[in-house]
């Protein structure tokens, strides 16, 4: 009787019978995985939608300030007299005539010199300052006594006196100073420079130079006018001034007018963002046989509205309040052939040249919010965007509903297969250990049979 055999392990079956059944089991959870995954591809790609649907919001945002649809720049005929910069809030166009008599003066002492500025020391002591804030006084010690020692106490004392170590190279073997300058120009705001009480010193510490504080003399348009700093904000309406030098007899003319290239490079930017969004959705909705929708935005409502929207209000009309321009085509803006826009900046400028205020009334209105045509577009996207009710909003609500609930199913669903898996090791073991003693048995009765045959002789 031949002995009875089995395969493998003692049930015969493979090693990893478990695995592949639990492999087979986890085909759901792979097909949930992949559509989690084409789900989140969708939701990126809403989520660079809005992206760049916000960047033409903020590009809406900057084409105006609270006096609307204007950017100013400030020109002097001569360079180095007078500079400045421009409130484009505040600023009115014109033209003034400055004349630069007398620059303002700040207070100053000028110390003897030193043969260096870090080494010989001055003393101990302190130096006293009177000025219109009152008294100050600055300690010296053995760890600040030279001359950058001084100049960098007074400096961190932070009282309105300015420090500066100067080498004057006309001095010989002294050429080391400091100088000492008020921060505050005019008349009013003379300073008493340090009374000094130092003692011990390697070098005497005195004042060689002394310069008073004054106010400055300008003409504005031929009438002489006395200033008390070098920056000057009440002289031309939403200009501050800077006086650099002064150069009496001659004038020099100051120009502030629109600038027309920061606005030309607004609405370009403005155009520019308005295309990224055109463009995105023309390519979402490019298809072929090779496209496989499940993983782009292909003809999804949510792009048809959002281009929908777009164009009825950059193809409307009568947004200005009264006759004149009326469209974006009069000034340059227009759809081509591929659905997105082109922008003629040179039709642009010569519109915008010709007649500023219908091109403001245009894009403006009257001014109320919501008016003209960047109160249209930006309440356009504001829709889009809006949290509750927003398509671009919604649409990513939708996408995230999706995921959340296929993370719930495909969680359940491994809590379900780890159950499982357990089941069948345990059931799998079973069978083992029961195949396992059949085998011994079957072992045993062979041994048995064989020993019964060897001890019978025949005849």
């Amino acid at each position: 009787m031949p002995p009875i055999r089995f395969g493998g392990l003692a049930s015969g079956l493979p090693p990893n019978i478990v695995e592949q059944i639990m492999a087979s089991e986890r085909i759901p959870v792979q097909n949930m995985e992949a559509k989690k995954t084409n789900i989140n591809t969708k939701f990126d790609l809403v989520t660079d939608l809005e992206s760049k649907v916000r960047k033409m919001r903020e590009d809406i945002q900057k084409l105006f300030g609270t006096k609307g649809f204007q950017d100013y720049s400030l020109k002097t005929s001569r360079e180095g007299i007078v500079a400045g910069a421009v409130d484009p809030e505040q600023a009115v166009t014109g033209n003034w005539a400055l004349e630069v008599v007398r620059m303002p003066q700040s207070a100053g002492r000028l110390t003897n010199g030193f043969p260096d500025k870090d080494r010989t020391q001055v003393g101990v002591g302190y130096l006293k300052f009177s000025g219109p804030d009152g008294d100050e006084e600055v300690y010296i010690n053995d760890g600040n006594n030279t001359l950058q020692g001084i100049a960098n106490a007074v400096n961190q004392a932070n009282f309105g006196i300015r420090a500066s170590v100067i080498k004057d190279a006309d001095q010989g073997d002294y050429p080391y100073k400091i100088i000492f300058t008020s921060e505050k120009y005019g008349d009013g705001n003379n300073v008493e420079f340090p009374r000094v009480y130092l003692l011990d010193g390697d070098h005497d510490f005195y004042f060689d130079e002394e310069r008073e504080a004054h106010n400055g003399l300008i003409k504005v348009n031929g009438f002489e006018v006395e200033v008390d700093d070098r920056k000057l904000k009440d002289l031309i309406p939403g200009v501050t001034l800077d006086l650099l030098s002064a150069d009496p007899g001659k004038e020099v003319v100051v120009s502030v007018n629109e600038d027309y290239e920061i606005i030309k490079g607004k609405i370009g930017d403005f155009v520019g963002s308005i295309n990224a969004v055109l463009g995105f959705i023309q390519t979402q909705n490019k298809m072929d046989q090779n496209t496989d929708t499940s993983k782009t935005l292909g003809g999804d409502s949510m792009l048809r509205s959002v281009e929908m929207r777009l164009r009825s209000t950059l193809q409307g009309g009568n947004y200005s309040f009264g006759p004149g321009i009326n469209r974006l085509s009069q000034l340059g803006v227009e759809f081509n052939r591929n659905g997105t826009l082109d922008f003629n900046q040179e039709k642009f400028d010569k519109v915008l040249r010709s007649k500023p205020q219908e091109v403001i009334s245009f894009f403006r209105g009257n001014g109320g919010r919501g008016e003209g045509f960047i109160g249209k577009i930006q309440a356009t996207v504001d829709n889009f965007l809006q949290s509750t009710f927003g398509v671009i909003s919604n649409r990513k609500r939708g996408l995230q509903n999706q995921i959340k609930r296929i993370d719930e199913r495909i969680e359940s669903k491994e809590r379900l297969l780890a159950r499982k898996e357990q089941n069948l090791r345990q059931k799998f073991s079973k069978l083992e250990e029961t195949m396992g003693a059949l085998k011994a048995q079957g072992s045993a009765v062979s041994a048995a049979v064989g020993s019964l045959g060897t001890g019978i002789s025949l005849p």
